[in-house]
């Protein structure tokens, strides 16, 4: 055995990058991944992933006598890098809605996705030292599962942790799967919706019966469930009110509301959107700069020949540049191969060369923005979304100086194409980055070796890669995406990657609806300033991506998020008067986790069931004269489960 330090002692080298750790990592990647998938399509928002790893991790190899502290936390490592990559459904829907694909072409899917993801690694490598060991930012998520893994795996106390931390994940799972399957069979309603006349308009919304929805709003937090809240009344209670009486149509409320939403507030959210993440990128750039120079100073003095204990030693900068260099060229290679034929042919050279600088540029400057992100708010609030808005407009408006708004029709959408996939690249590097560095302070706090935990990103985002493409494909056949050619029904709504999609055409088509974005950039400025205000107060903030976000997506998906964000509230409270609160409040995170996870991952399972049946109606067992009856059962239902997984939840904690 080869000695090592860890916290400056010399000791045996314990297990760590093992080959089973890394096999569990990518089974758990299997589930949460399908699951992130499917939430993201469906809402708009992805779960964070490392915490419920941690506890399935250690609860499995426990049972393992030479398993260590280190080996779960590259568990959880590889997990969550592969969940938090799932958000690449943020943009890659869009080339299915545009009509450019019709499905999911594996390897194409998979190349987009593993090629921004490793470069998002591998940019961020620089980042650790100056934004993680010599940063005092708070990686609250990355924090919480150090404490989880230090306590489950060093302490009896911490062996009974992992064993009810399993316990409410597994419960909560299956109560969640169990109430979404009962809503697929319309004998219990899954979400009640009103739409109603006010003077001559129209205004209204809906409520959604969803475990998961409540589990998100739970992990974001009252100030972020707040905000969202905000954003419904901006556009369901001031907005379409106002706008379906200026533009009155045939039908009735919900016609006239459904075609305002899609064709106006939505842009408006865009607007909110884009001014937040411009000035979240503002406020942070000088720190960034002034990490990247310490980052950079570190690894001259580490050459000069300085000693750096195993806690401290990062992949050689060598490989990270050399490695660089290879993802690009891959990358140049891949959008060659996307243009070598078709509309774009012919320009190969100006495209692909424009684009790799881009994705080198803007990749870099996103990898720092991101992680700096994360450490200030969690990588699952992390306005990542904002970043993608920021990418497609950009790499639109890249396309556009260099073809300009006049070609054809066939051109612009080979040129739509081109800018979502040049922008998934980059958001595969935002998400990841977005990651990496919270993982890292997870494994600075337990002492773990940063370049074995690098590996084992590198791993999970492999991982991720080729298991999102088949779970998208699935998806598609079963249910389709909202605003794609022959899109169902049950259509996911997939929001942000419409929006994203929208903004490519509507830049590059010389369409879009500008005037209700400069109305929503308006908006967001003024929501920055009361931000910007209450902080200075020190009351309760409003993040402005957050109404953005709450403005653009459906009231039916909203008002769960912000209820879930009470009860959270009021849960934590209780749980900072518990005598080990910390455990109280990690209790309360996995029982919002196994919410999310128990229907999510039911939704993946049944879009199985759809695409083999052919029908979104295979499990249905009521007919339409039930819808009433359903709406009572399946409010009383859900709010009595809610009850009871919560107060378990307590009765756990409280329980010595």
């Amino acid at each position: 055995m080869n000695d090592e330090k860890r916290g400056g002692v010399a000791e045996r080298s314990p297990a760590e990058l093992t080959l089973r750790a890394i096999l569990l990592g990518g089974l758990i990647t299997l589930l949460f991944t399908a699951a992130n998938v499917y939430l993201g399509l469906k809402v708009g928002l992805t779960f964070a992933t490392s915490i419920p790893a941690a506890v399935i991790s250690m609860a499995i190899l426990r049972g393992f006598k030479d398993s260590t502290i280190w080996e779960n936390n590259i568990v959880q490592t590889v997990a969550s890098a592969a969940g938090t990559l799932a958000a690449i459904i943020f943009v890659l829907p869009g080339l299915v809605m545009i009509g450019w694909w019709q499905g999911f072409p594996y390897w194409t899917t998979a190349a987009i996705t593993g090629t921004g993801g490793i470069l998002g690694v591998l940019f961020s490598v620089p980042l650790r030292r100056a934004l993680v060991v010599d940063s005092d930012l708070p990686y609250p998520e990355g924090k919480a599962a150090a404490e989880v893994l230090k306590v489950g795996s060093q302490s009896r106390e911490g062996a009974a942790e992992s064993s009810k931390g399993l316990s409410v994940l597994l419960w909560n799972s299956i109560a969640s799967a169990g109430f979404a399957v009962l809503t697929q069979t319309r004998l219990v309603a899954g979400e009640a919706t009103r739409w109603f006349r006010v003077g001559s308009g129209a205004t209204g919304g809906g409520f959604t019966l969803s475990f998961a929805l409540m589990g998100v709003g739970h992990l974001v937090g009252i100030s972020v469930g707040l905000a969202m809240f905000v954003g419904v009344i901006v556009s369901s209670g001031i907005l379409l009110p106002i706008l379906t009486t200026q533009n009155p149509l045939p039908g009735g409320p919900e016609a006239w509301a459904g075609q305002i939403l899609g064709d106006d507030i939505r842009f408006f959210g865009a607007g909110v959107i884009g001014v937040a993440a411009i000035w979240t990128l503002l406020r942070i750039a000088g720190p960034v700069i002034g990490g990247v120079r310490s980052a950079m100073a570190a690894s001259r003095a580490r050459h000069a020949g300085e000693a750096l204990a195993v806690e401290e030693r990062d992949l050689p900068i060598a490989i990270v540049g050399a490695g660089s260099v290879v993802m690009l060229i891959a990358i140049g290679w891949l959008l060659y191969s996307v243009i070598a034929s078709g509309p774009l042919a012919g320009s190969e050279a100006l495209l692909v060369s424009g684009a790799v600088v881009f994705v080198a540029v803007i990749g870099l400057l996103i990898a720092a923005v991101t992680g700096y992100m994360a450490g200030l708010i969690g990588a699952s609030n992390s306005p990542v979304s904002g970043i993608g808005i920021l990418s497609v407009v950009a790499a639109a408006l890249m396309l556009a100086g260099l073809f300009g708004r006049d070609s054809s029709p066939d051109t612009v959408a080979a040129l739509v194409a081109y800018a979502l996939i040049v922008t998934g690249v980059v958001f595969g590097v935002a998400t990841i980055s977005n990651d990496n560095l919270q993982d890292l302070k997870t494994g600075q706090l337990v002492g773990a070796t940063p370049w074995k935990q690098q590996v084992a990103l590198v791993i999970g985002v492999v991982f991720g890669s080729l298991i999102i493409p088949p779970v998208l494909d699935l998806l598609n056949s079963a249910f389709g995406f909202a605003g794609a050619p022959g899109a169902g029904p049950n259509a996911l709504p997939a929001p942000q990657a419409a929006l994203i999609s929208a903004l490519a055409k509507g830049v590059l088509g010389g369409d879009l609806n500008w005037a209700m974005i400069g109305w929503g950039a308006v908006a967001g400025v003024i929501f920055v300033i009361l931000d910007e205000v209450l902080g200075a107060l020190g009351r309760m903030r409003l993040p402005p991506l957050a109404v953005g976000i709450g403005v653009y997506l459906p009231m039916s998906l909203m008002l769960p998020v912000s209820a879930g964000a009470l009860i959270g509230w009021f849960y934590d409270r209780w749980a900072a008067k518990r005598k080990d609160p910390e455990f109280a409040e990690r209790m309360g995170v996995l029982t919002a986790t196994g919410m999310i996870v128990g229907e999510s991952l039911w939704g993946v399972v049944f879009a199985g069931i759809v695409a083999g049946a052919g029908s979104g109606d295979v499990l249905s067992l009521a007919g339409p004269g039930f819808e009433g009856v359903a709406l009572v059962i399946g409010v009383v239902l859900f709010v009595a489960l809610m009850t009871l997984l919560y107060r378990r939840t307590r009765r756990l904690v409280t329980v010595e």
